[in-house]
């Protein structure tokens, strides 16, 4: 997955509006306009380094003539003590944009970092780990961008690329069926559809409609069991609903194609990233 350079200047230019108001008050009274320096990022703790070039597009936009050198790659899996990067150039540019480089950084290596550690419990197994929806509002692109760098697999990327069938849209049609039917008409050819169900009886439904997707939404190991007998490879299935670390290779053992986990955008903590000055 690839960040658009637009969406992502825009991203940045509301941050930085968002943080420096009408100026870096502090940073402009004390420190003399051509003053320049240098600094390092330190991992301080292990983690997935993701946002490396977005911390380097959020300090050449305070100082075009910045000068950043990675020291590991994007993606890269790294110990405590590591420096990551090097940047220098105008030292008011340096201090104004340092947490705002920081907020992205540590967001988005904490999102890698815990993709990698639910894709290590599936070893050896064809489960995918997907992300969801429950991102952050309006860093979208960046949160699933750095669940694919975790070695994560991400599922729609809005409204607008996935027909997801679920509990309302389902009561308003009146069944399964009819919903699927509804939806085939419109003759959405390339669009995949999905369907969500919490009993067989909603699975064998979803089956018969023909639903290239069928999610098992909360259903414990032995009922997933069922229905992917039930589905017989007639159909993608993914688990969804309460997924933790320590039950997820559980659920993949059940033999569902791809198991979501909100928690890796919803409820992500920040890798401890730290900027200092030589």
């Amino acid at each position: 997955m690839k960040i658009d350079k637009n969406e992502l200047d825009k991203i940045i230019s509301r941050a930085l509006k968002e943080d420096i108001g009408t100026g870096d008050i502090t940073s402009t009274l004390i420190i003399p306009r051509n003053k320049t320096a240098k600094a390092f990022l330190l991992a301080k703790e292990e983690g997935v380094i993701v946002g490396l070039p977005v911390a380097k597009a959020v300090f050449e936009k305070l100082d075009k003539n910045i000068k950043w050198r990675k020291i590991i790659n994007e993606g890269a899996l790294v110990s405590i003590g590591t420096k990551i990067a090097e940047v220098e150039g105008h030292y008011r540019a340096l201090l104004t944009g340092e947490r705002t480089a920081l907020n992205f950084l540590q967001r988005m290596s904490g999102i890698a970092t815990i993709t990698l550690k639910y894709v290590e419990q599936l070893h050896g197994l064809k489960t995918k780990i997907l992300d969801t929806r429950k991102t952050m509002p309006g860093l979208r692109i960046l949160d699933k961008y750095s669940v694919n760098k975790g070695t994560g697999t991400n599922h729609r990327i809005g409204l607008y690329d996935m027909i997801m069938i679920k509990d309302n849209h389902i009561k308003v049609a009146g069944s399964i069926s009819k919903a699927v039917s509804y939806v085939k008409k419109k003759k959405y050819k390339k669009i995949k559809i999905e369907v969500e169900t919490s009993t067989l009886e909603e699975v064998k439904e979803a089956l018969n409609s023909g639903a290239d997707i069928i999610m098992l939404d909360n259903m414990s190991i032995k009922m997933m069991k069922e229905a992917v007998k039930i589905i017989d490879g007639k159909a993608k299935v993914e688990a969804s609903g309460g997924v933790e670390i320590n039950s997820v290779r559980r659920i993949a053992e059940t033999g569902v194609d791809y198991i979501s986990v909100g928690a890796l955008t919803h409820s992500v903590k920040a890798l401890d990233i730290a900027m200092y000055f030589q």
